[in-house]
């Protein structure tokens, strides 16, 4: 599948999974690279139907499958920084925790291994389920540098869990021309329920910019090839955020342009846990829950099925750039403009984030922001 085709597929998944997954009027934030890579797994340990639902998600296809994980593997390893910039950092595992007495195919675990960071670890889950929690939970801690320090709440591994697909991401860059924290001042943000003064980060930069069919694009490129893509709509997001699809949002990408943009920002935390399952019935991947899924490419044990999938992102913008981290888990049990003058954008109301690599296009996070 050529890599436009992949960037679009990839493209329409995060949208697909944006609108099934959040509600209006609040923050949300997950990370569309974490979840495909968890799917894309879920997909290799499946067969028949089982792996046909959640391919037709992620790439429309359980052929096309390989060709989104190899574009993931691309977007795994950053540029390096041009001299003076600070070093990027970009870590990302992808862990199957297992009991010790599942049995798993030797197959799936070649394949595991040509994953970044690929590994498969014991876990007690049957014996101490709250001690299996503790270890996936520490090792997701060192990976996203404890933004996210508990994936797994209490009681989402209990004595029937025997196996997690565990997928970890940690984003850190500096912008390439970081904002004046001299410059930042209170200023007013218009939310749904009503106006909130928040720090204003300020700067008039050379950037790239679209307008579009009612929306604004501002791109601000961070070092390792980055960037961070602020979608703001004309009308009120709630009314425009329905009808963007992969189409309105590539045209917005296609049309950028290098212009002088004077931006006003807010600094930015979004912190979002969610359980996924319902999202991805929504959207046809519904028979990995089912007593009768089959998961012959992971192990020959007959009565595992997908009981959740769970996932939590992090991200921060300031003055110096973005922070980010991701995690994602499904748990197995066994069932019985040109120069000239600036272009002022002013996002003061709730907008998207897009972080983007900027090669592949495969995307990190994709934020709402009601409420900075």
């Amino acid at each position: 599948m050529p890599v436009s085709d992949v960037a679009t597929t990839h493209l329409e998944f995060t949208l697909a999974l944006h609108k099934a997954l959040t509600a209006p009027g609040v923050n949300a934030c997950f990370s569309p690279y974490s979840v495909a890579s968890a799917l894309a797994l879920v997909t290799r340990a499946a067969r028949e139907e089982t792996a046909a639902e959640p391919a037709a998600l992620l790439a429309s296809s359980v052929d096309r499958v390989d060709g989104v994980v190899e574009w993931l593997g691309e977007a795994a390893a950053l540029d390096a920084p041009h001299s003076g910039e600070d070093t990027p950092s970009l870590a990302v595992s992808t862990t199957l925790w297992v009991w010790n007495e599942l049995p798993i195919k030797s197959g799936f675990t070649d394949a595991l291994a040509a994953w970044p960071a690929g590994a498969v670890r014991e876990a007690p889950f049957v014996k101490d389920p709250e001690g299996a929690r503790t270890e996936i939970n520490a090792d997701v801690a060192r990976t996203t540098h404890d933004l996210i320090p508990e994936l797994l709440p209490r009681g989402t591994i209990v004595e029937d869990t025997v196996a997690s697909l565990v997928s970890a991401l940690y984003l850190k860059a500096g912008w390439v021309s970081a904002f004046r924290r001299s410059d930042t001042a209170e200023d007013d943000f218009h939310t749904p329920s009503g106006t909130v003064r928040v720090p204003m980060m300020r700067g008039t930069k050379r950037l790239g910019y679209a307008a579009v069919d009612g929306w604004q694009l501002v791109d601000l490129p961070a070092v390792g090839g980055v960037t961070a893509s602020v979608l703001l709509p004309d009308r009120p997001l709630e009314e425009a955020e329905p009808e963007l699809d992969a189409a309105a949002v590539t045209a917005l990408l296609d049309a950028r342009r290098e212009a002088m943009v004077r931006l006003r920002l807010p600094r930015l935390t979004v912190d979002v846990r969610c359980a996924l399952r319902e999202a991805l019935g929504t959207l046809g991947v519904r028979r990995m829950f089912d007593a009768d899924a089959d998961f012959g490419e992971l192990t020959d044990d007959p009565r595992l099925t997908v009981t959740d999938v769970i996932h939590q992102s992090v991200l921060r913008l300031d003055e110096d750039g973005l922070e980010g981290a991701a995690a994602t888990a499904a748990l197995f049990g066994i069932v019985s403009a040109p120069a000239g003058e600036p272009v002022t954008v002013t996002v003061d109301r709730p907008f998207l984030l897009l972080v983007r690599h900027r090669a592949t296009g495969a995307l990190y996070f994709l934020a709402r922001v009601v409420r900075p």
